[in-house]
């Protein structure tokens, strides 16, 4: 298969969509109507568009990913009335929820109607759905005129997608159309709720946080267990990222846990695996990054995703840097943790999930 590369120019360089960018976005919504596989930007990172309604179309997501089947797909509407053919029922919570935070980087989880096969779900009677904020997500949606199944765009297993260049990386000639908006804001992907039962749970953390929810709720929801840990052999998970190997590049990663004295803990941690002859890479915040050159002799490669302060720029940074070790001769990643409040809870969430649980 031959991939189209298509680049919204004026979007990228001004934010809105030109009658040119807004033609090409039209061409990209006319492969999904006929049942394409679109690479296309939101908000948080680039994802693999197709026919939601269609079983072969999320048969081919799954196969250009090289996803396992009973992985969920997240189905992508252009406003909330997209909702009610999916939904089979909407909670009062739930409704709070999309009032509140819709559209943005937020997933939730309903039972399906029929209209949505299982081949989508992974198996699942429930479905989940999202309405991304990003101007050129909603205007291919719209203008396809379908429901998108979309989960990020990349090889299953690798971080996911922030660019369009990080698309051609893992998809190029394996999907039809990839359409280049920029970078993405947030860089890490939507919060999950399931909100099936009487109370919302966080089956994933994202820039829709707990703190934030517990607002719209009145009360603060409870995560899933696969927020803090990975799934069993034999269960099946409610949403995706949370059974599988996720976000990992090719070295493995050890996550230092944040405390007291991390610098120094992430200092001696590198010094020991120099040590043992081994090439080290850290990905870490500026303030770390900092304190390790002027205590080394011999610094590591080190990559900054940007200051402790700054949760956004973290986010934002993480997947890239994490796909840019790729390109180095190391054998391990040391990564600094960073504390669980907010927005850290999903980029330590995304950590640990690079790290395979592997945290010192």
């Amino acid at each position: 298969m031959q991939t189209r590369y298509l680049k919204l120019e004026d979007y990228i360089r001004t934010g809105e969509i030109s009658p040119a960018d807004k033609a090409k976005i039209a061409e990209a919504a006319k492969v999904l109507a006929e049942g394409g596989l679109v690479a296309f930007p939101t908000e948080t990172v680039y994802g693999l568009g197709g026919d939601a309604r269609r079983p072969d179309v999320s048969r081919r997501i799954y196969e250009a990913k090289g996803r396992p089947s009973d992985n969920p797909l997240i189905v992508h509407i252009a406003d909330p009335d997209g909702m009610r053919p999916l939904a089979s029922y909407i909670s009062a919570d739930c409704r709070k929820m999309m009032d509140a935070c819709w559209p943005g980087p937020m997933t939730l989880v309903v039972n399906k109607t029929a209209l949505i096969p299982h081949e989508t779900t992974g198996g699942l009677d429930t479905v989940a759905v999202r309405m991304p904020v990003h101007k050129v997500a909603r205007e291919l949606i719209r203008l396809s005129g379908v429901p998108v199944a979309a989960p990020s765009a990349n090889r299953s297993g690798r971080p996911s997608t922030t660019t369009a260049a990080h698309c051609v990386e893992d998809l190029d000639g394996r999907v039809d159309v990839i359409l280049d908006g920029g970078p993405c804001d947030i860089g890490v992907e939507s919060a999950i709720f399931d909100m099936t039962g009487d109370r919302a749970v966080i089956l994933r953390p994202g820039a829709v946080t707990r703190e934030m929810a517990a607002k719209v709720l009145g009360y603060v929801p409870e995560e899933d267990k696969a927020v803090k840990g990975p799934l069993s052999a034999g269960e099946k998970p409610k949403a995706p990222g949370m059974k599988y190997r996720h976000y990992a590049p090719k070295a493995p990663v050890l996550l230092v846990l944040p405390e007291a004295e991390g610098f120094e803990k992430i200092k001696r941690i590198v010094a020991a695996e120099m040590a043992q002859g081994k090439r080290a890479e850290v990905i870490c915040s500026d303030e770390c990054a900092a304190f390790l050159r002027s205590n080394f002799d011999n610094a590591p490669i080190i990559r900054t995703i940007g200051s402790r302060d700054d949760r956004l720029s973290l986010a934002h940074s993480l997947f890239s840097a994490l796909r840019e070790t790729d390109t180095d001769d190391i054998d391990i990643i040391v990564a600094e943790g960073f504390s669980e409040d907010e927005l850290g809870r999903a980029i330590m969430n995304r950590l640990k999930k690079a790290a395979g649980w592997n945290t010192i």
